[in-house]
């Protein structure tokens, strides 16, 4: 009876519903939204209102494609995957400067746009990661950000309030802040590094004065290139470096290339302008790994194929860590260590046993008795006295 009360008593809380208290209270749980950031906004902030005495002379006129922030380049700011920008007028002591700048999704994308802009023969100013300028106006980039600045009147302080401009814009993390591997391999010697011009596309490539026609480059496979001229005793020289995927796409992309080199006034399409001035022995074409080199210009043959032949590709491998261990094959392992473990225990007893038991009967038959103590005939005796 007792038992049977207990579970009339356990069915009938079951049953019936737990009250609310009253005085319980509820907390809040919060809940996070990923709100994209207004392109207003994110121009705002890339620019500033005030700096250097420059006030800006209304709200910052944001671009949100690329057609807005460079009106017929808007194609080579595509290809170097531009991402916002905004356009500012400063006013200061009735002069004016006014301020495009240009962020990219990274600082490869702003250095291509800066070279592309950049004119071969302007001089190098500090400013920045890289600078040069022309007249009253002044080009830089820093980090993944393009600014160009035009000046109504330049002066010995413009250089010194770019600088200032360059430090309050934002630097990128990680892989963002990577430069183009492929300057690296570059020489170094001879080089004149206001020339170089890096392009991941064909409208990059041909309006920074590529060499070679743009189909034949094989942007469309995933190439990167850099131009760059070279100061050569014997006269200019313009190496052209193309960087593929794979060795293999470089392989087969050098065939082409010197097909195309070796027909000459018969190719198709024609020798662009850059080629076609160029000391026709003096052009030389070479691979190393997945990069393919070409010299051009008119230095002489000599000194263009020494300058090829320091171009070396460096394969830079990387470790891997090998995937963790199953369960199936923890447990084996355990299991095969186990089983080895009993062995060796069993195999030591063995030899303890036949170490003590062979010992002993040595020291049996040594003593003129049976080597096992079974044969023994053994007495009990009791000394009994009165």
């Amino acid at each position: 009876m007792q038992t049977f009360a207990i579970l009339v008593c356990c069915a009938a809380c079951i049953a019936v519903p737990a009250q609310p208290n009253p005085q319980a209270t509820h907390k809040p749980v919060a809940v996070t939204v990923d709100v994209p950031i207004p392109v207003e906004a994110k121009a705002k902030a890339l620019l500033p209102g005030v700096f250097d005495g420059w006030v800006a002379a209304g709200a910052p006129i944001p671009f949100t494609d690329a057609a807005q922030a460079g009106p017929g380049d808007a194609a080579a700011l595509k290809e170097y995957e531009f991402n916002y920008g905004a356009g500012v007028t400063y006013k200061r002591d009735g002069e004016t400067l006014t301020v495009r700048a240009l962020r990219f999704n990274d600082t490869s994308g702003a250095y291509g746009a800066y070279t592309y802009y950049r004119q071969n023969g302007w001089p190098k100013e500090d400013i920045g990661a890289g600078a040069t300028s022309d007249h009253n106006r002044v080009l830089f980039w820093q980090g993944d950000t393009v600014v160009d600045a035009t000046f109504s009147h330049i002066s010995p302080m413009s250089a010194a309030e770019m600088r200032n401009l360059a430090q309050q814009l934002p630097i990128p993390r990680g892989n963002k802040a990577i430069a183009p591997p492929i300057l690296a391999n570059l020489p170094q010697t001879s080089l004149d590094k206001q020339t170089t011009h890096y392009a991941v596309g064909p409208t990059g490539y041909a309006g920074s004065g590529g060499v070679l026609p743009s189909a034949l480059v094989g942007f469309d496979r995933g190439a990167e290139t850099v131009t760059a001229n070279y100061s050569l005793t014997s006269g200019p020289a313009t190496l052209t470096l193309i960087d593929y995927p794979t060795p293999q796409m470089a392989a087969a992309q050098e065939a082409a290339i010197r097909a195309y080199i070796k027909a000459g006034s018969n190719a198709q399409p024609a020798w662009p302008k850059p080629l076609s001035d160029s000391d026709q022995a003096s052009i030389e074409v070479r691979r190393s790994g997945p990069i393919v080199a070409l010299v051009s210009g008119d230095a002489i043959p000599d000194e263009s194929h020494k300058l090829l032949q320091m171009v070396n590709f460096q394969d830079a491998l990387t470790s891997i860590p090998l995937p963790g261990q199953s369960e199936v094959a923890k447990t084996g392992k355990l299991l095969i260590g186990i089983a080895t473990l009993v062995i060796i225990g069993s195999a030591a007893a063995i030899l303890l046993g036949l170490f003590l038991g062979g010992g002993r009967a040595l020291y049996r038959i040594a003593r003129g008795k049976p080597a096992s103590s079974v044969y023994e005939t053994e007495f009990i005796r009791l000394n009994l006295e009165k």
